[in-house]
Order: C-alpha cells, then sequence, then structure tokens
C-alpha cells in the first residue's frame, strides 16, 4: 500500500508530499493541473526512465521518495534474492542530478532500475486506457482463469517440474550432440588408439634405447679404450694392479714401527680393494662388447616408430604418449557408454514429464472448472456496467506442448453485441468497452488473489449516468481488499472516496506550480458542486454534492 508520495524539483511541482490510506482515494482537478505529472512521478520512482528535462530547476536535483507498507505482498524471498535489506513500509527514492545522471535507492540501498521494474508489479498497478490492451494477452487471461481456480500453488508447483524438465532436455540434448559428434570420430580415434596400443611404450623406455644405440655407434671406440684400460691396470711391469702390490708390500713392513704408518698402509690396501674391483668391471665390459648390426637396427626401427608417435601427437616424450594414450581410451569409453548414459537421462526426463503432466492435469481442470464461474461474474459486472448484452467465450485447448504455466491454450472471445459473432477482445470491443471489461477483471482478481496497490486513471472516459454509479460501486468494493487510487473527473466517482486529493495550479512570481492537497469535508462539498457546475457553484449544485457524499 502507497503510504507517502514526496516531489521536489519535478515538473511544475517544486516540493510536495502527500499521505494515503487504506481504502479508495480518489483524486480530481481541472484538466491541464497536473495528474499526469503526478503519475509522472510515481513512474520515474517505480523505474521509469529519467529524462533531465524533468527537472524544473535545472540547477538542482529532482528527488521522488515513495513509502510503501509491503506486509501483505510476501516479498521477503524477493528482497533476498536481490540482496536487499526487508523493511516492512518499504521507501524507495529515485534522484536525477543537474548532470542528467539517475541513481536509484530502496531504503537506503542503491539498486538498478531492472530492480525496481521488477518490483512496480508487486506493490503498484498503474491502470490507463491504453493499458486495456493487457486483456488480449494471453498470459494476462491465464492470470484472471487461474485467480478464480485457485492455481496459485499448482502452478508454482508446475513450475519447478518445468524447470526441471527444461534442464534436464537441454543435457540429454547436449549429449546428443555429444555423442553425434563423438560418433564420427569413433573409429579415427579407435584406429589411433590401437596404433598407440599396439606400440606397447614404457614410459623410460627411449632414454634407454637412445643410451643403448650410442654405445652401438661407437663401439670400436669403446672396445679400443676397454682394451688399453686393462692393458694399464694389469700389464705385469708398468700396471696400476702390480705397482699397488709392491707399494701394499713396501708398507706393510713398517706399519707396525707407527700408527701413521699403519693408517697409510690401510689406506693403500683400501685403495687397491677398489682398482681391483674396478679391473673386474673393466674385464666384464671389455668381453661384452659386441657388435651387432641387427640390434641396431632394431633399436634404431623402435625409436623411429616412437619418434613419429609422438610428432603424429604433437608431444615429445613417451610420458606425454601415454597421456595421450589414456586419453583416447577415455574417449572411446565415453562413446561407447554414450548410449547407457543417454538412455538413462531419457529415463529421468520422462519421469519428470509424467509428473509435470499430472500437474498440468490438475491446472487444466481446475481452470475448466473455473470458467462458468468467471464468466457469470464479468457478465454480470458488465451488466451492472451498461453492456447487457456482453457474452464471453473462454475455452481451454489442452496442447502436446510444455508452457510456462501449463499445457492449455487459451481461446478468450467477446462479444458485445446480442446475436453477434465473438471474436478477440480487441479487434470487437471499442475503448470503453475495454475500460469496463477491465475494471470488472479488476474486481474479480481483487477478490481472489492479493493485487497491489491499483491506481485508475480516468478509467470513467466517456461513461456518466448510472454507469458511473456503478463504477464507483465496484471501485468501493475493491477497496476492501486493496489501496485504490482513481483519478476521475465525474462527481458520481469522486463522493465514494474515502480520502479526496485536488491537484491544482498555483501562480507565485509569475511561476506556475502544481501542488496537490488533502480535501476536509467542507472543501470535498465545493469540489464535487464544481465538478457539477463549472466554476459558477449553484446553491442546487450544493445540494446535489451533499447528497452524493451522504
Amino acid at each position: 500500500m502507497l503510504k507517502q508520495l514526496s516531489i521536489n524539483n519535478y515538473a511544475l511541482i517544486n516540493s510536495l508530499a502527500i499521505d494515503f490510506s487504506e481504502g479508495l482515494s480518489i483524486i480530481t482537478g481541472e484538466t491541464g493541473a497536473g495528474k499526469s505529472i503526478l503519475l509522472g512521478a510515481l513512474g520515474l520512482v517505480l523505474g521509469n526512465r529519467a529524462d533531465l528535462s524533468s527537472l524544473k530547476d535545472t540547477s538542482q536535483k529532482c528527488v521522488v521518495e515513495a513509502k510503501i507498507s509491503i506486509t501483505d505482498y510476501n516479498l521477503q524471498d524477493f528482497f533476498e534474492e536481490v540482496d536487499l535489506d526487508y523493511e516492512a513500509e518499504t521507501i524507495i527514492r529515485r534522484e536525477i542530478l543537474p548532470s542528467g545522471k539517475s541513481r536509484a535507492f530502496v531504503n537506503d540501498t542503491p539498486v538498478v532500475l531492472s530492480v525496481l521494474n521488477q518490483l512496480r508489479t508487486r506493490l503498484i498497478d498503474v491502470h490507463s486506457q491504453h493499458q486495456t490492451m493487457q486483456l488480449s494477452d494471453a498470459t494476462f487471461q491465464f492470470s484472471i482463469l487461474d485467480a478464480l481456480a485457485d492455481n496459485s500453488k499448482r502452478i508454482a508447483s508446475y513450475k519447478r517440474g518445468y524447470q526441471q524438465y527444461n534442464q534436464l532436455k537441454k543435457e540429454l540434448l547436449r549429449l546428443e550432440e555429444e555423442q553425434q559428434n563423438a560418433n564420427q570420430q569413433y573409429d579415427y580415434n579407435l584406429h589411433l588408439f590401437k596404433e598407440l596400443e599396439e606400440a606397447k611404450i614404457q614410459a623410460d623406455e627411449q632414454e634407454d634405447l637412445e643410451t643403448t644405440l650410442e654405445k652401438l655407434n661407437n663401439i670400436e671406440e669403446i672396445k679400443l679404450n676397454l682394451s688399453e684400460a686393462l692393458e694399464i691396470s694389469i700389464n705385469e711391469e708398468i700396471g696400476i694392479q702390480n705397482l699397488l702390490n709392491t707399494l701394499e708390500n713396501r708398507l706393510s713392513k713398517i706399519a707396525n714401527f707407527s700408527k701413521e704408518y699403519q693408517e697409510i698402509s690401510e689406506r693403500v690396501i683400501s685403495v687397491k680393494i677398489e682398482v681391483d674391483d674396478i679391473v673386474a668391471e673393466l674385464e666384464t665390459a671389455n668381453e661384452n662388447v659386441d657388435f651387432n648390426p641387427n640390434e641396431a637396427e632394431q633399436i634404431n626401427d623402435r625409436l623411429q616408430l616412437l619418434y613419429n608417435l609422438q610428432k603424429k601427437h604433437y608431444v615429445s616424450s613417451n610420458k606425454e604418449l601415454l597421456v595421450v594414450f589414456e586419453e583416447f581410451s577415455m574417449k572411446l569409453a565415453q562413446v561407447e557408454s554414450a548410449e547407457d548414459i543417454i538412455n538413462q537421462k531419457k529415463k529421468e526426463t520422462q519421469e519428470v514429464a509424467v509428473k509435470l503432466d499430472k500437474v498440468a492435469d490438475l491446472i487444466s481442470k481446475a481452470r475448466i472448472s473455473a470458467i462458468p464461474k468467471l464468466t457469470k461474474e464479468l457478465q454480470t459486472l458488465l451488466t451492472d456496467l451498461g453492456m447487457g448484452n456482453a457474452r464471453f467465450s473462454i475455452k481451454i485447448k489442452p496442447s502436446k506442448s510444455y508452457f510456462l504455466n501449463g499445457k492449455d491454450e487459451l481461446e478468450f472471445l467477446f462479444s458485445a453485441n446480442k446475436g453477434g459473432n465473438f471474436g478477440e477482445l480487441k479487434k470487437v470491443a471499442s475503448g470503453g468497452e475495454l475500460s469496463r471489461i477491465m475494471l470488472s477483471v479488476k474486481k474479480v482478481l481483487s477478490e481472489n488473489t492479493q493485487l497491489p496497490t491499483i491506481i485508475f486513471d480516468e478509467i470513467d472516459t466517456g461513461v456518466s449516468g448510472e454507469v458511473s454509479n456503478k463504477i464507483a460501486a465496484i471501485m468501493q468494493q475493491m477497496s476492501n481488499n486493496m489501496q485504490v487510487i482513481a483519478i476521475t473527473h465525474l462527481p458520481q466517482i469522486a463522493a465514494k472516496g474515502n480520502n479526496h486529493y485536488k491537484v491544482y495550479k498555483k501562480e507565485i512570481n509569475g511561476t506556475t506550480t502544481t501542488n496537490l492537497k488533502q480535501l476536509t469535508k467542507e472543501e470535498r462539498v465545493v469540489e464535487i458542486a464544481e465538478m457539477l457546475s463549472g466554476k459558477n457553484i449553484s446553491d442546487s449544485a450544493i445540494t446535489h454534492a451533499k447528497e452524493l457524499l451522504n
């Protein structure tokens, strides 16, 4: 419920602050007094685009602020979702700076306009004549029917399932596309996999083979140097072994004479043991040196195979080739198991679809049951509004497709004249008829769902007499369940308000400003009398105004 609206430096308004109450509030004023300015300011605070031309004084900033009670609107989850502090009385503020920059705040927290636009539909419904086109929108038509069918919980359940179903369908489509792509590559990947598998690659094999091949390619030099090394080691006259034997004998003869000689002798013995071991290994190495052309060729062929595979797969080692081999193994396994995964995903999707169909069927049945009630209520209300021959033809058509609100297609047709053909609302109803239909729809909705504050902007245009009384009565009934604000030129409607506000212009020092004030009981009598007879108020107009107010 809109509790307070304050406007500063906007259009023709210097400064204005007004409190609103529950029930039916009326706003009147002469044509051009500034009623559209009030709606423009309200639209600005609810997310409409800002315009620098809106500033009355371009050197000062424009500020529009609305205090709205949101206790009954169940908006806690929404506030949490957009990371805003929830307050039972929420304050929305919009500022336009002289630079043209616009800022918006909810409970003093900066917000983007998209958040305000999401809030506006939950807080205030400004209804003007051009918005009657909404009646032809299938989503809006469904919302009317679903309100009478009490479908809110069913549709909430359906939407959760619908979201899950769509997610599963996306996953299934992705899996099928991946399988299709994988199948196209399967034969080639299998060839590459088998090629690597047959190669029986080992991680450290290449390094060992390269070392062995290096030895084989230098076999003559290796043989020559091993032979010379042995000659140096074992020659009877000058060999290292014989010289060490002689050294050992000499030192052993004096080792007992001092600790120093003993230690030197032991070190020589240690060196001799090491040299003997080296000589033994040299003899073995020399005996094993044997050039085998076939072995060199085999090693060379093996290395060439490894080099070719590495080049083919853009790697530089056997370890990387093994990683490639494992990747091919996984790709092949995925293709081979993809059918099972896809079948499982199809099963999950089908299970959700079955549950979704059951909820959609409940929604559809509830809608079908609600159609007679909706048709009767609308036709009764329209009869009171001077459209006694108005008829609706509302039909539910089951569809195989899943929509956001069920599996139904809706045919919502209208005929304004007796014996006339049914047709789409926008094609067969006039502007005045659409306004009265929308009022009737809002009346029905107000009794079956929690509507936000509604502002009727001259919905009574083109009507008079008894019909205007009926419009006023409908607004009064609606105000029992919600806050209703009506901008009107009709005294019959103005007299039915719980509160009455007047928009007027005032000239100060050659500057025209728009103002809004709440009328006292006496001022209401004068205002309504003026609406009845013009500026020259007659006694009969005063009497008539008092009768209307009573």
